[in-house]
């Protein structure tokens, strides 16, 4: 059955000691203010980007290193994950709440597959898989 994805979000993931420093320099670096989120202090955004591309900073528990990581977000979680194995993923974890799976793409770099976050934006820019 055919499922759709799209790469939509790009995180910055920072451990407490460098949450508030690069939370500043990305809402510099950009020009917009970071907006909390009013359910989730470790979550905040810096808002939608060209095509609908978000940037998200996300504070780490103490002993994850600062890194950048990507979402694709799907309208089926199994089938995308299954669709990215066979290029090359591997399953890392599976993250509860939330029921999505955190990847580890050929190189060893860290990505999740979420269910949709964007609404419009998806149903805009996601691609349609066999």
């Amino acid at each position: 059955m055919p499922h759709r994805s799209r790469l939509s979000i790009l995180l910055l993931d920072l451990p407490p000691e460098h949450h508030a420093a690069g939370s500043a320099f990305w809402s510099g670096a950009t020009g917009r203010a970071v907006a909390p989120d009013p359910d989730d202090e470790d979550w905040g955004t810096l808002g939608s980007f060209a095509d609908g591309w978000h940037v998200e900073i996300q504070r780490t528990g103490a002993g994850t290193p600062p890194r950048w990581h990507v979402d694709v977000e799907t309208d089926d979680v199994e089938a995308e994950v299954a669709r990215l194995e066979a290029l090359g993923a591997t399953r890392h974890r599976f993250v509860e709440p939330g029921g999505f799976w955190q990847l580890l793409d050929p190189a060893g770099m860290v990505f999740c597959v979420v269910g949709v976050q964007t609404g419009e934006e998806f149903d805009r820019h996601a691609v349609t898989w066999p």
